[in-house]
């Protein structure tokens, strides 16, 4: 599978990955940012927006997507960094395939099974027909019922486009992320990876706790950790200066 992806700017790769129902037109702002001084690849992953979709998705395959598409570029050693699923997409291939990265940045997850966060978000995405639906708005009340957060229902019907038919339709492959969900949950695995690792938590989430302290340090020995105060998960879009601080630094040191 090749997947679909973005380059900008020149100076050392870095490779990002986005999140589950996001597509890598999340990263804008920190893609124009970090462009200036790295080569930036912002990648889709598999089911998600321009890339191919698939009946499986679990992190061994999105971990041997990226290695095709480093393939691809011919890029051997590259600095991957990746936000909530694609953060665990990131540790895995990290894991997989430790003489490829050279840096790793993981954002705001932790390397732990989650228990299920978006059943409201699945169904209140169900209930919208597509083949009735007139307009982005309505697509948002009917969402508005299941999801009460504004911010939220925006970012997820940034999935919706106009096919060829002139019909809505989803860029994500809904019907398999419910039904894969429990492998987005999972937890990477591996022998450890011994590069830097920088851990970055958004202040206001609880996706990265004290208590994943531990698994973290079983998986990446050399793990540092900064927080963003006044970000929930979505530091890089919520506090963007500040993030592209902690990312430039890490990657200069």
């Amino acid at each position: 599978m090749l997947l679909h992806f973005q380059r900008h700017g020149q100076g050392e790769p870095l490779v990002i990955l986005h999140g589950l129902f996001g597509t890598l037109e999340n990263w804008g702002a920190q893609i124009k940012a970090l462009s200036e001084q790295f080569d930036v690849i912002a990648v889709d992953a598999r089911n998600h927006g321009r890339s191919p979709h698939s009946d499986d998705m679990n992190y061994a395959a999105m971990s041997a997507d990226l290695l095709a598409l480093l393939e691809h570029l011919q890029l051997g050693c590259i600095n991957l960094m990746g936000h909530s699923m694609g953060g665990k997409a990131a540790m895995q291939f990290a894991l997989d395939h430790p003489e490829r990265v050279s840096r790793l940045i993981v954002v705001d997850i932790a390397p732990v099974r989650y228990e299920a966060r978006h059943n409201a978000v699945i169904e209140g995405l169900k209930q919208i027909d597509l083949a009735s639906l007139k307009s982005r708005g309505d697509a948002d009340r009917l969402l508005a019922e299941y999801v009460d957060s504004a911010p939220t229902r925006a970012f997820l019907l940034k999935n919706l486009y106009r096919n060829e038919a002139r019909q809505f339709a989803w860029r994500m492959n809904l019907p398999v992320l419910e039904q894969q969900y429990a492998n987005i949950g999972a937890a990477p695995e591996g022998a450890p990876y011994t590069g830097p690792v920088l851990f970055i938590k958004g202040g206001d989430s609880d996706y990265l706790l004290a208590e994943h302290q531990q698994p973290i340090q079983q998986l990446f020995p050399n793990a540092g950790f900064k927080i963003i105060a006044g970000a929930g998960h979505l530091p890089h879009v919520e506090k963007p200066a500040a993030f592209t601080r902690l990312v430039e630094k890490f990657l200069r040191d």
